[in-house]
């Protein structure tokens, strides 16, 4: 996949372009959607198809101290988009100078770079440009001004439910991970940066790779049965999630820490895209680490008979 960082780069593309735009917060069923349609009106003319998104997510500029936790940060959406089997993502730098940018404008400079521009795919409550003052009815207006066409894709529901990422990200908060990975179209997965830790796990017998999460949206504290993708190879493993009151009293920071069965690498640095598989047990506090070790076998142990399976 070409990923392109600046819209003067659309230039370089094969005409005509029919851009699919969003935030693509999840890359859910609706974005799929949006997606999708964009690519299959590119195929029927020979086009080609863009997904253009942002970065960071607009919110963390707009309104730092509201921005909500994301269900894919930037480099978990790139990966996600990849394996829609998009071959051209334009990554849009937002910055306050760029949320200070006039919807029209934004839309002439699509045009400028665009050759040409045959189409705008976008979700039917989209908003764009300063102020959002940008959305599906001027996208149409422009479109017949000049020459290309706009669509807005409808809804898409479950179970009679709008899908949408704040949707989503409170069925992950609440535990609802099933509800969760049917508006997705997916599991639910979180991608983080292996950090140096403590090496807690280490001094008691069972090394954990500690996860930098990019601000991706946790589900509840507790003990999980779940699945680590490293460079394409899944390892079965154990999750805890929360405080760690036995080891780490009073921290006020969660830590997402995971042990993989059966595995010895220095993995620093690396990458670990975590699925949720099961939920085993919640965080607790014990008396003494022996009785946290002697739970912690038990979870590997009950891992491991689901990992079988």
């Amino acid at each position: 996949m070409q990923i392109l960082r600046s819209i003067p780069e659309l230039s370089h593309l094969p005409d005509p372009l029919f851009l699919a735009i969003g935030v693509f917060d999840g890359v859910h069923l609706g974005h799929q959607a949006v997606i999708s349609t964009s690519a299959e009106h590119a195929r029927a003319v020979s086009g080609t198809p863009v997904v253009v998104t942002f970065d960071p997510h607009p919110e963390k500029i707009l309104r730092p101290d509201k921005a909500p936790h994301l269900l894919t940060a930037t480099q978990h959406k790139i990966t996600l988009i990849r394996t829609l089997g998009v071959r051209h993502l334009l990554i849009i730098p937002f910055d306050k100078h760029f949320a200070a940018t006039e919807p029209e404008d934004f839309v002439q400079q699509l045009i400028q770079h665009s050759k040409p521009l045959r189409e705008i795919c976008v979700g039917h409550e989209w908003s764009f440009g300063k102020n959002r003052r940008g959305n599906l009815e001027l996208l149409k207006k422009l479109g017949a001004q000049f020459d290309f066409n706009v669509v807005g894709i409808p809804p898409v529901t479950v179970n009679s439910e709008i899908v949408s990422s704040t949707t989503i990200r409170r069925a992950i908060e609440g535990g609802d991970l099933k509800k969760a990975a049917t508006m997705l179209g997916r599991e639910y997965t979180i991608l983080g940066t292996v950090v140096h830790g403590d090496d807690l796990g280490k001094k008691i017998g069972f090394p954990t790779a500690n996860l930098s999460a990019h601000s991706e949206q946790f589900p509840p504290n507790g003990v999980y049965f779940a699945e680590a993708r490293l460079d394409d190879i899944v390892y079965p493993g154990v999750v805890n999630l929360g405080y760690r009151p036995t080891m780490s009293s009073g921290r006020s920071d969660r830590t997402l820490e995971v042990y993989l069965l059966d595995f010895d690498r220095d993995i620093y640095g690396k990458d670990l895209e975590l699925r949720f598989v099961r939920y085993l047990r919640p965080e607790e506090k014990f008396e003494s680490v022996e009785a946290l070790v002697w739970q912690i076998e038990r979870d590997v142990q009950q891992a491991r008979e689901l990992a079988a399976v």
